[in-house]
């Protein structure tokens, strides 16, 4: 049911919660992430557009290992950085915190940054409140908070809302 590496001396419910929703979902969503990378699909893709949820699964914490070390990987015709930067976006998803987003200013484009909630995992109120708490907190200005809200979903997604 669960993979060895998330089993343990533990209840089979922490397993769970530490194989999915806690931990696992998202590390496992990076790594799939550098996958991609790694088989150069984004190399032959180059206009690919993906939206990763979770401030980025994990990811923009690693990015500057990720770009120390990738030279072990061969060659690849963009560093993942320029991929980062030109082919992923990046969701709140339920990550009610102002620590990752501080993070996540100083390495990801801001028009690369989406809000949303991740129903039914989390509330609507929920991400009301977290959004609040951004606005309040000064990180971003306001239009760079209508960008996070809804114009970079509109632009990327080629919506009017």
């Amino acid at each position: 049911m669960f993979r060895n590496s998330y089993v343990g001396n533990y209840s089979l419910q922490s397993t769970g919660a530490l194989a999915s929703s806690m931990w696992g979902w998202h590390s496992e969503v990076g790594l799939h992430i550098l996958r991609l990378h790694c088989a150069g699909v984004f190399d032959k893709f180059p206009r690919l557009k993906l939206i990763i949820g979770h401030f980025g699964e994990m990811m923009p914490f690693m990015l500057q290992r990720i770009h120390n070390n990738e030279a072990r990987m061969g060659e690849r015709k963009r560093p993942f950085k320029e991929v980062w930067d030109e082919n992923i976006w990046i969701t709140t998803s339920s990550v009610w915190s102002l620590d990752p987003m501080r993070c996540i200013l100083g390495n990801t484009k801001i028009d690369h940054i989406l809000y949303s909630v991740d129903y039914p995992f989390s509330s609507n109120e929920a991400g009301l409140k977290w959004f609040k708490e951004l606005e309040g907190s000064g990180l971003l200005t306001k239009d760079q908070l209508e960008m996070v809200a809804h114009k970079n979903a509109e632009k990327l997604l080629k919506i009017s809302l």
